[in-house]
């Protein structure tokens, strides 16, 4: 406990923007978030006082952040298995859990555990070889999608792969290059979805509406809530797939699961739904909540590692819109400028700017519109982000 406020310490693995609005959200609840940040221009070591510094692979660096934490989460996933392991060996309180966060650090592991659950997803195979892959792809039909195990996001770490000749090329050479592989098959893909859940160590859940992610090379540019013209029966499985993948896994803390919505011509309304990835943690798909639903992903994340009753998870407005802020090419009106003419255009949008250095195509923000018709607020949403990002609405 923090001896000046009598309320949790929460100490969280990595510095990034999820840290950042995580911060935002303890400041209400009075509590005290610790963040290990590699380097003094970190996000969330811009705004948060309780700051240390360390790389989140050395043991030594955990062991001396989690001193004095009451609970330590985490804003990414890459801490090694191994030395979550190590310190819940050593009494440190850590959500996830190692057990539950490796099938979101790993996809062939999540691939057989989701198997074994019977939960809906591609087909899929690991790859030892090429000729794994150029099977596979016989197997099923081409083109198929090849994947790192570990350490893709954002399109990273993801091949879609066209006939048997261009998988034998790379396969071998990310193979040799130590590159762990699964292959999936391309699905007859209708459009991306995602749902959280909030999970407490006593059990409760709490879930959100599911909403539609709009990707661009490879990148979410918005997410729309509540996913439109969704059949509510198919909103109701993904819900009650969410919850029961983070209670059979043991998640506390967020668990995100993004979805594919495919064509079937054999399923009610002539879809279904099957898994694509997991996180465990507050994501891009729950940035909304900030302002469009009752309590956001972030405060969520801080109830349940603390074992707090979960909030209300309803919308504030019946549509909110969310789209990302993505870095444009350098020069051109200064970021001050343009949110002074954004806000005179558009004083209903809410603007996070994460505090990042600009690269095209990185996240460094995103932006939130609420109101009632879908087309009007997601075209607000979106002039608001293209301003921010190169100083036009066009």
């Amino acid at each position: 406990m923090d001896s000046r406020t009598g309320l949790p310490v929460v100490g969280m693995v990595g510095g990034g923007q999820l840290a950042r609005m995580t911060h935002q959200a303890a400041i209400s609840l009075g509590q005290s978030l610790r963040v290990l940040a590699l380097t003094p221009d970190d996000g969330a070591a811009l705004v948060a006082a309780d700051v240390q510094y360390g790389d989140h692979t050395d043991l030594t660096a955990l062991r001396t952040f989690a001193k004095g934490c009451d609970v330590v989460t985490f804003d990414h996933e890459h801490v090694p298995t191994e030395h979550i392991r190590a310190l819940a060996g050593e009494g440190v309180k850590l959500f996830p859990p190692a057990d539950a966060l490796v099938h979101a650090q790993d996809k062939q592991v999540m691939r057989e555990r989701l198997g074994a659950l019977g939960a809906p997803s591609p087909a899929w195979r690991p790859v030892g070889s090429p000729a794994d892959l150029a099977a596979f792809g016989d197997e099923v039909g081409w083109p198929v999608m090849l994947k790192a195990a570990r350490g893709g996001y954002d399109g990273r770490g993801v091949w879609p792969v066209t006939d048997a000749v261009a998988a034998a090329d790379l396969a071998e050479t990310l193979l040799a290059g130590g590159t762990k592989l699964i292959v999936e098959e391309r699905v007859a893909l209708r459009r991306e979805l995602a749902v959280q859940v909030a999970r407490s160590p006593f059990g409760q859940v709490a879930v959100y509406p599911v909403v539609e992610t709009v990707q661009r090379d490879g990148i979410c540019v918005e997410v729309l809530a509540p996913a439109p013209s969704l059949p509510e029966e198919l909103a109701v499985a993904a819900q009650q797939l969410a919850i029961d993948l983070a209670t059979e896994l043991g998640v506390v803390g967020l668990l995100a699961v993004e979805l594919f919505e495919v064509a079937d011509p054999a399923a009610p309304g002539g879809s279904r739904i099957v898994v694509n990835e997991l996180a465990m943690r507050p994501h891009n798909s729950g940035h909304w909540t900030i302002e469009g639903a009752r309590t956001s992903q972030f405060e969520q994340h801080l109830r349940a590692v603390l074992d707090y009753p979960m909030g209300d998870t309803s919308l504030t407005a019946p549509v909110v819109v969310m789209a990302n802020v993505l870095g444009g090419e350098s020069g051109g009106m200064p970021v001050d400028e343009r949110l002074h003419h954004l806000f005179a255009a558009e004083p209903t949008a809410r603007v996070h700017l994460y505090g990042k250095q600009v690269r095209p195509g990185r996240k460094i923000g995103h932006v939130t519109v609420l109101g009632a018709d879908l087309d009007e607020v997601r075209g607000r949403a979106a002039r608001a982000a293209r301003w921010l990002r190169d100083g036009t609405g066009e």
